[in-house]
């Protein structure tokens, strides 16, 4: 008996049948490009080990001008083949089954050599493509052919061909990318044509007894995207050309609607899927903000799919699977969709990893083993940098007490998990109330520790967090001032009109927590969607809302500054920062940068601007909140060490900057493990 009926159920493909109903969908990691085939191996091989149904890679180029950048991976040689095989062996060994993903990004190409059906540029990129002629476009269909071919050579169970978001393929199908007027052009017949091309010689190259998965735009965010009764046509074709499974892609990348972001709903988009279901009779799988074995379960109940796709859940816990089979989905390290370790690290061209789990592609380096020596060990702070040393030195065998004056586990997490579109912080702090119960921390709660209070422990290790930051403005202690710990943590009444000093990620998200009152759009689909302004495509073409975004008035009037000559919110996530800007414009908040802040009175914060201190400024506000920044709380530290005790100082204690719990948590992971 289990909880999850439909989740753990296998799924025929005819020639094989997959385990259960949820694939590890495609990312891209950076693992293939280090060319180390064994940190490779053992990434995916951990998730096999971990019974997901079926796996997909990230994507592998077809071509050196396919590439999603210079040097992208991909198999041109043989020896390419043997080094895949590396792979594909060690995730057999271990019972699992993956596939391939070709992915031919077109105009999205990172260089100068990139091709398309017509030359426009991509707002995303700086390079316009080379309009393919008849010669060309052959080319391209060989190579992707012949990498489907490849990929069966080096042992792997299927390929999954990329059509969606934005790349190659799905530039052929709009007329957005495509002004072409031949037989690849125009009608949608033309249009489609590539696709269908590609699908039906992929299937006719690698035989019948090999999964083609085709990763579908069933939304595409985009002016003159596709419709509804096109998404189906293409599908049935797809499907008549030998696809084995449809796969769902939502939105292209230069759409200005967040699809995969912590704000957006979980589930947010499994309708569009729905839409698909019964009108094709090859398995259909779901995509996008699906985290939790309940949604996913929930989701293949209602119909809305066959199969779910999660990816960035298996970073956060290769298990996944496993623990829900088990009964301990409790236990599942929770993807809270942040994106800062695995988006933001991609597109930074870092290797990715998970802010809640940072041995998620450092599995060959980052190694937790019991360990020789139990020690006592007392940690100081239960924020995620504590919290983080504390559970991982218990599961290596020491024995760890852990400290807080506050009254629950969670430190700064449990700021971020009333912001509006953070509600994922919640599972967050959850898991590790869970996580701390199972290993058997020693958990004392509000109690204020002193040096002396330490005494007798083999290890130190401080947690203690920061502290906000005093900005000196003349009247900053006027009853109208508040910090954002007396916001977000003491619930303190705000007014009407609101100045938030500091643009940072925690002077916006004030903002944020300022703007909505009631009902948060994250967890309220049909008002997220027209907050952003998603239509249906059977309705309006790609999906774009007549009329465009329609977001609810602002709860405030909120003016957001910063001492820094720069945009506000320049420097924050490099995948979500658009997010967080739109979402305030679209609440009208007004940002402003180069202030200076004069003084504080009741009428409002004065400022002015430049190192000449011009236009002098008067912000009418009824509350400002401070949020200039942080300093590291160190004074149990300091006072430990001029004791002459050793200590280990870790997360915003050792650096304070922005609250930034993806170091805190890999700082405390990679301590615990070394001690």
């Amino acid at each position: 008996m289990t909880d999850y009926p439909h989740l753990l159920a296998p799924l025929d493909l005819g020639h094989v049948t997959l385990r259960n109903r949820v694939l590890m969908g495609s990312m891209h990691t950076g693992l293939e490009e280090t060319k180390d085939w064994n940190r490779v191996a053992e990434f995916y091989a951990t998730r096999a080990r971990g019974g997901v149904g079926l796996m997909v890679t990230g994507g592998m180029a077809p071509n050196r001008e396919g590439g999603v950048f210079p040097g992208a991976a991909g198999l041109f040689s043989d020896a390419d083949i043997a080094n895949h095989r590396i792979v594909t062996d060690r995730v057999h060994a271990a019972d699992g089954r993956i596939a391939m993903q070709i992915l031919h990004a077109g105009r999205y190409a990172y260089g100068p050599e990139c091709v398309s059906a017509s030359p426009i540029k991509s707002p995303i990129s700086p390079f316009a493509p080379k309009e393919l002629d008849e010669e060309g476009i052959e080319k391209q269909i060989s190579d992707i052919v012949t990498a489907a071919t490849r990929a069966r050579e080096a042992g792997y169970d299927g390929v999954e061909i990329m059509g969606s978001e934005g790349y190659f393929l799905n530039q052929f199908l709009v007329t957005h990318t495509n002004k072409r007027t031949d037989h690849w052009g125009g009608s949608y017949e033309n249009r489609m044509r590539l696709p269908i091309e590609v699908v039906r010689r992929a299937r006719a190259a690698v035989g019948d007894d090999f999964i083609i998965i085709y990763r579908l735009s069933m939304i595409d965010l985009i002016p003159d995207g596709s419709t509804h009764e096109e998404v189906v046509q293409l599908a049935q074709e797809i499907e008549r050309a030998g696809a084995t499974i449809i796969n769902t892609g939502i939105g292209w990348h230069e759409a200005r609607i967040p699809t995969i972001a912590t704000s957006v709903p979980r589930a947010g988009f499994a309708w569009v899927t729905q839409k698909l279901m019964g009108k094709v009779g090859i398995p259909v799988i779901t995509s996008n903000r699906i985290n939790t074995p309940e949604v996913g379960e929930d989701i293949l109940a209602q119909g809305a799919a066959d199969m779910v796709s999660m990816a960035r859940p298996f970073l956060a816990d290769p298990d996944f699977v496993a623990k829900a089979a088990a009964g301990r989905a409790k236990t599942i390290a929770p993807c809270i969709a942040c994106n800062q370790a695995c988006l933001d690290h991609t597109f930074s061209g870092k290797i990715s990893s998970c802010l809640v789990n940072p041995q998620a592609c450092f599995e060959t380096e980052l190694l937790i083993k019991p360990t020789d020596k139990v020690k006592t060990i007392a940690v100081v702070g239960a924020g995620p940098a504590g919290l983080s040393a504390a559970i991982t030195a218990v599961g290596r065998g020491h024995k760890v007490t852990l400290f807080d004056r506050a009254d629950r586990i969670g430190g700064q997490l449990n700021m971020a998990r009333v912001i509006p579109g953070k509600e994922e912080f919640h599972g967050l702090v959850e898991w590790f109330e869970t996580m701390v119960e199972e290993a058997g921390v020693n958990l004392r709660l509000g109690q204020a520790v002193s040096a002396h209070d330490l005494d007798g422990f083999d290890e130190v290790i401080v947690a203690t967090g920061v502290i906000p930051r005093d900005p000196g403005i003349p009247g900053e202690d006027a009853p109208n001032v508040l910090s954002y710990i007396d916001v977000l943590r003491n619930k303190a009444p705000v007014g009407r009109r609101v100045a938030v000093i500091g643009a940072g990620g925690i002077g916006f998200d004030v903002a944020e927590f300022l703007v909505h009152e009631g009902h948060s759009p994250t967890e309220d689909l049909t008002l997220w969607r027209s907050e952003w302004g998603v239509g249906d495509p059977a309705e309006t073409r790609g999906g774009l809302a007549e009329g465009g975004p329609k977001p609810t008035p602002p709860a405030r009037e909120v003016t957001l500054l910063q001492r820094k000559a720069e945009a506000p919110g320049k420097r924050l996530g490099k995948t979500t920062g658009w997010i967080h800007r739109a979402a305030l414009r679209m609440k009208n908040v007004k940002m402003l940068g180069g202030v200076n802040y004069e003084r504080i009175d009741e009428s409002g914060l004065h400022i002015s601007f430049g190192e000449a201190r011009e236009k002098p400024t008067l912000i009418d506000a009824d509350t400002i909140v401070l949020c200039a920044g942080q300093l590291s709380e160190r004074s149990l530290a300091d006072a430990l060490e001029a004791a002459g005790v050793a200590v280990h100082v870790i997360g915003g204690a050792d650096v304070a900057a922005e609250l930034d719990a993806k170091r805190a948590i890999d700082q405390g992971k990679r301590l615990a493990a070394a001690l």
